[in-house]
């Protein structure tokens, strides 16, 4: 294990939701990261947000970490639950309140 994705895990134990974003959680840069938060803050407002953009080394790796290339990516509990499309259909099926309460 190299010291970024020692510095991945140490994020993903800090905080049991954590979504990697473009942009911050106030000022999202990207339409894919602005709708993630929208989604996740219908539901809470306890999950942490990394900018990818002001951690490279993150970017690059969180991209091989759980074999996911794109951004945003929503983490539960350390476990990688996917991009916007599928926290999207989460929402629309009613899965995604019961994944981010485990």
């Amino acid at each position: 294990m190299n010291s970024t994705q020692a510095k991945i895990d140490s994020i993903l134990a800090e905080s049991p939701i954590v979504v990697f974003i473009k942009g911050s959680r106030q000022e999202p840069v990207c339409g894919f990261s602005k709708q993630i938060i929208q989604i996740l803050e219908s539901y809470t407002n306890d999950f942490s947000c990394v900018n990818i953009l002001e951690h490279l080394d993150i970017r690059q790796e969180i991209k091989t970490y759980k074999n996911w290339p794109t951004f945003p990516q929503l983490y539960v509990n350390g476990e990688l639950i996917g991009g916007v499309d599928i926290v999207k259909e989460l929402d629309i099926e009613s899965k995604l309140e019961e994944i981010l309460s485990q």
